[in-house]
């Protein structure tokens, strides 16, 4: 079973065979015939534990506000998701690191963009839950569906955001309706992501996968939502800013 989502990638759930999805059958698991399989509430619990985490440690630098924070947050956490993502073994105090270290840098980029926008931290977190609502809704209804052509498309939009967004660093983020367009683009490339999370986590458990590979599902779950309030909050700031 192959991810779709970058961060969940084969590393993890290479081992676990075509014909494993479906089933419950732990002998299917290479080398793993003795471990407890995952569940819905394994990622529910480990995904809810590194968000408090990222909250508790987020409120530490937003009362610092220091940039220096966000700098270290930014590189550890770039340098602690290419360790897990890339990673054979499910290494969780690595994964809760990563939480620490995102927390860090949020929590200085939250108070910075809400010294220039009163409030917008709150409005970026109601819409980032609400926007995750809805998928998570329309996922379990049927209304999205992850198809082969599905992960095509997402996978190419995400290498076209990616190269764009190194681009803005030396060219600088576009403005006015251009730059508007873009950040909904963002948010909902985003939100398409998280879809992907929810169908891999839902085969990582049909495919009986052991309990450890819950941390590894709620750090591809935590990535992708990160990913999702940061770009809630640009483009919040954007509409704002044209008030």
């Amino acid at each position: 079973m192959r991810s779709s989502n970058p961060v969940l990638s084969g590393r993890g759930f290479a081992r676990i065979k075509g014909d494993a999805v479906g089933t419950r059958d732990l002998n299917t698991i290479e080398a793993r015939p003795s471990s407890a399989p995952m569940s819905i509430d394994d990622v529910v619990i480990k995904t809810a534990g590194l968000f408090a985490v990222l909250v508790v440690v987020g409120a530490f630098a937003w009362r610092a506000n220091s940039p220096a924070l966000a700098l270290i947050g930014f590189i550890g956490g770039f340098i602690l998701a290419m360790v897990n993502s890339f990673s054979k073994k499910v290494r969780p105090p690595l994964v809760i690191a990563y939480a620490a270290a995102q927390g860090l840098a949020l929590g200085t980029i939250s108070r910075i963009y809400n010294d220039s926008y009163n409030g917008i931290v709150g409005q970026a977190v109601i819409a980032t839950a609400c926007a995750f609502g809805g998928v998570l809704l329309a996922y379990r209804s049927g209304k999205i569906r992850v198809t082969p052509k599905f992960s095509r498309i997402m996978m190419g939009s995400l290498i076209g955001y990616v190269i764009f967004g190194v681009a803005t660093i030396f060219i600088g983020f576009p403005g006015g309706a251009l730059g508007l367009l873009i950040s909904v683009g963002g948010v909902a490339l985003a939100s398409m992501f998280i879809v992907m999370d929810l169908d891999q986590i839902e085969k990582a458990v049909a495919a009986g996968v052991p309990q450890e590979e819950s941390w590894r599902c709620a750090f591809g779950l935590m990535v992708t939502l990160v990913w999702l309030y940061l770009e809630v909050l640009r483009l919040i700031s954007i509409l704002r800013s044209n008030d």
